[in-house]
């Protein structure tokens, strides 16, 4: 993102030659002399200024809060194949995406291919379990594989819950009565949505499809959610148990405290785009010269 305009109007960049995810907050995206304008109070590291945005050579544009965009700004966009992902603060929360992405289906074709065939989904799921338990399970079936996993993190709940000094007696989340359940377990919510949320917004910029999931099923974001529980261990639960101590210490709203957690965590890691090359890794797991 440079001042002064970039001249890149009449040209088309594949999507493999571009660069990533670029962040806007708390400003006005327009396009001003055939190129996007982005007026900003100022953002994280970004100062208050007028930029223009060097839009063909972004994957995707993050528009997070206390932005607007105008309709000639989003037409330049989908013109030139560059995506645009609306969120929540540091991508917490996912409230909508226009179509842009990759310029091939290749990523989406492969997801497709390997969830259809059963031996190659347990093959995924014991792969994305092996990622976050650090070991590779022998199972072969799904049902065993959410088995041990289940066991696995009722211990690692325990030790996170010690290290952060937070009283735990089980996981235990009512839906239809979130005032009845006690802070830890609202924070573990609270938590979880935010990173599923990231986790939509990295698959809405992959372009993979959100309902074909390796290890959940019936969601139509089975794929996004596979994707968080990844992170499940090292955010989600690392956030929730954070927040819960600094509000049993000093009250206040534990939603908000839990989200900003999340939120940092996911910018200062860098975590969205991680998550888009844990797609790439894991549907070519057994082809690492893939291009997609």
């Amino acid at each position: 993102m440079l001042k002064g305009r970039l001249g890149l109007e009449t040209a088309r960049v594949p999507q493999k030659d571009r660069h990533g995810v670029l962040w806007l907050s708390r400003g006005n995206l327009t396009v001003s002399n055939g190129t996007l304008h982005f007026i900003t109070g100022g953002f994280d590291d970004l100062p208050s200024g007028d930029y223009d945005i060097a839009y063909q050579t972004v994957n995707c544009i993050v528009l997070g809060p206390g932005s607007t965009v105008s309709h000639d700004a989003l037409r330049l966009m989908h013109r030139h194949g560059t995506g645009i992902v609306v969120s929540g603060e540091g991508g917490v929360r996912y409230y909508a995406s226009m179509p842009g992405g990759p310029d091939t289906s290749k990523l989406a074709r492969r997801q497709a291919s390997l969830w259809a065939v059963e031996d190659r989904r347990i093959q995924l799921a014991r792969q994305m379990y092996a990622w976050r338990m650090g070991e590779v399970f022998p199972h072969k079936s799904l049902n065993a594989l959410r088995g041990l996993e289940g066991s696995r993190s009722r211990v690692r709940y325990k030790h996170i819950a010690q290290r952060h000094g937070v009283e735990w007696a089980g996981r235990n989340y009512d839906r239809s009565r979130p005032e009845g359940n006690n802070a830890i377990n609202n924070a573990i919510n609270h938590a979880s949505v935010a990173v599923i949320a990231s986790a939509q917004v990295a698959v809405a910029i992959a372009g993979t499809i959100p309902q074909l999931g390796f290890i959940h099923e019936d969601s139509g974001i089975a794929f996004a959610l596979d994707i968080a529980d990844i992170y499940r261990d090292d955010i989600t639960l690392e956030c929730a148990f954070a927040a819960t101590a600094e509000y049993n210490r000093r009250g206040g709203d534990l939603e908000r405290m839990v989200r900003k957690r999340v939120g940092t965590a996911l910018r200062k890691g860098k975590v969205i785009a991680a998550m888009i090359d844990r797609q790439k890794e894991l549907l070519y797991a057994d082809d690492l010269g893939g291009d997609a």
